[in-house]
């Protein structure tokens, strides 16, 4: 199959010399855009939404002991993870991300559906959480403006905008929006822990006919699966981090250190927004709540708005922001990746003089766009997110354990502690939280299967035969299949 240089780029048969050189260098990022800090704060950036909306809901399912319980295992389970995608990003530092590990380690057909599966976690979350940020400029009364497509717009548009005119500049915005978000989370901390009241955890009814439930666990042991999928809330996206290794400054180094730094950040976010909020209030009383950290403040002083609820409510709507603005970067850096290696459209990875991939970035904008304005669901958009994301989990971590397995001389720069075992506790969790999607909102991880199997039906009927060889994800794979070959012809 031609493409836009004439060639054919098929993992049959790598191109040598100029006209590959010609293919790639219209497909090529900024490169050394990023240092480990600003590696760290796209990696907070990516979930520090979550610490101000959508984690309570775990109260309903679970009550506090339950949403506890499960904000410990997907806490478990992220830091696994992460400590594994460390070591395999700084085997192959390139955009790729999780599609180029798995493409190693499962093959074609893992490659592509753990690409998809991050594809889908961001390009939904985004248009979700532009309708979220929708909410928060109606509550707030900024600009008189009311949610709503004109909201969506702005947001597509102008934070599209910002990564259009380059990386670098992308992501020290999205770390000044960051800090900001997080500084508040602190603030609030301690304006709720002035009002903390451990009596108040446990105040969700109990429901008798649960299996094993009580006041810490109102909804028995199935309340604790159940929240799972809010447990992730606190760190959904950080995964997200290695796809700016082409950006990144001595990648094989920074990676594995920014994602350490971010992850544990997180959970320190996540313990400082969990225990004051539930005990501020008392847990029934933000279960349901849209913006449960400014709900805590007011329940706590009497349900009227302070100058600290203000404060928080603003710096909610910044977190939003720098959430949307990172999974669009991620979003981008996925579909570029995937693109440039033939799996989805060649076309979609061309970059720009800024070495952006501006319709990488568009595209997916367009159809967040179009979702948020068309259905205005964005609590079914995250659940649909969710599940995604979690399935590219339980891939990513299966191709840590196979590399590990099949290939132990492969040179590693960084190393996971504790190796196999550590992927193979992301693995049972991640597993466990994919079914855990299902018992939350069904219809979700349904629209999530039907996307899966349209996506697998291209790739199976026409991108499956036009991969190009020389994308650095495929020579990586094609490299391990070649040393395959040679070592059964060895040992014949």
């Amino acid at each position: 199959m031609a493409d836009d240089t004439g060639l054919d780029h098929r993992t049959t048969g790598a191109s040598k010399g100029a006209p590959r050189d010609a293919y790639l260098e219209r497909r090529t990022l900024r490169r050394g855009s990023a240092g480990w800090l600003l590696l760290t704060g796209l990696g907070v950036a990516y979930v520090v939404s979550g610490d101000y909306a959508g984690w309570n809901f775990g109260l309903a399912e679970g009550g506090f002991g339950g949403l506890a319980i499960a904000t410990v295992l997907m806490g478990a389970m992220y830091a696994c993870m992460v400590f594994s995608l460390a070591e395999l990003s700084s085997v192959l530092p390139t955009a790729g991300g999780g599609y180029g590990f798995a493409r190693r380690a499962l093959g074609v057909w893992g490659g592509f559906l753990t690409g998809t599966a991050i594809l889908i976690e961001y390009i939904l979350a985004p248009a979700a959480i532009s309708v979220f940020i929708g909410g928060y400029v109606e509550s707030l009364g900024l600009f008189g403006l009311e949610s709503g497509w004109p909201v969506y717009l702005a947001c597509f548009v102008v934070f599209t905008g910002v990564h259009l005119w380059g990386v670098g500049e992308a992501l020290r915005f999205s770390f000044a929006v960051t800090g900001i978000a997080v500084a508040a989370l602190l603030v609030f901390c301690v304006g709720a822990l002035t009002h903390f009241d451990a009596g108040s955890l446990d105040d969700v009814p109990v429901d008798p006919s649960a299996f094993g439930s009580g006041s810490w666990l109102p909804f028995g042991l199935l309340g604790v699966w159940a929240a799972f999928p809010f447990g992730m809330w606190f760190f959904l996206g950080i995964e997200g981090v290695p796809l700016a290794a082409e950006e990144a400054k001595e990648p094989e180094r920074t990676l594995p250190r920014a994602m350490a730094a971010a992850i544990g950040v997180l959970v320190v976010l996540a313990l400082l927004t969990l225990l004051p909020a539930a005990g501020a209030a008392g847990s029934d009383a933000i279960k349901d709540a849209d913006n449960p950290l400014v709900a805590a403040l007011e329940s706590a002083t009497g349900g009227d708005p302070t100058l600290l609820s203000r404060l928080v409510n603003y710096a909610g709507l910044a977190g939003l922001v720098a959430s949307f603005f990172s999974l669009i970067y991620a979003g981008s850096r996925q579909l570029f990746a995937l693109s440039r290696a033939g799996y989805l459209p060649r076309f979609l990875s061309l970059t720009s003089r800024r070495k952006a991939p501006y319709l990488g970035l568009i595209v997916p904008a367009g159809i967040g766009f179009a979702l948020a304005a068309a259905t205005g669901d964005g609590a079914r958009m995250l659940n649909i997110a969710v599940f995604g994301a979690a399935v590219s989990y339980v891939l990513m971590s299966l191709s840590h354990i196979v590399l590990r397995r099949r290939e132990p001389g492969l040179h590693r720069p960084y190393r996971t502690p504790g190796g196999v075992l550590t992927s193979s506790v992301a693995f049972v969790l991640a597993c466990a939280a994919v079914v855990a999607t299902f018992l939350v909102d069904p219809g979700a991880a349904g629209i999530a299967l039907l996307l899966y199997v349209v996506a697998a039906g291209y790739f199976a009927l026409y991108s499956r035969h036009r991969l190009v060889a020389t994308a650095p994800e495929e020579e990586f794979a094609a490299l391990a299949e070649a040393e395959a070959e040679l070592e059964r012809r060895r040992d014949v």
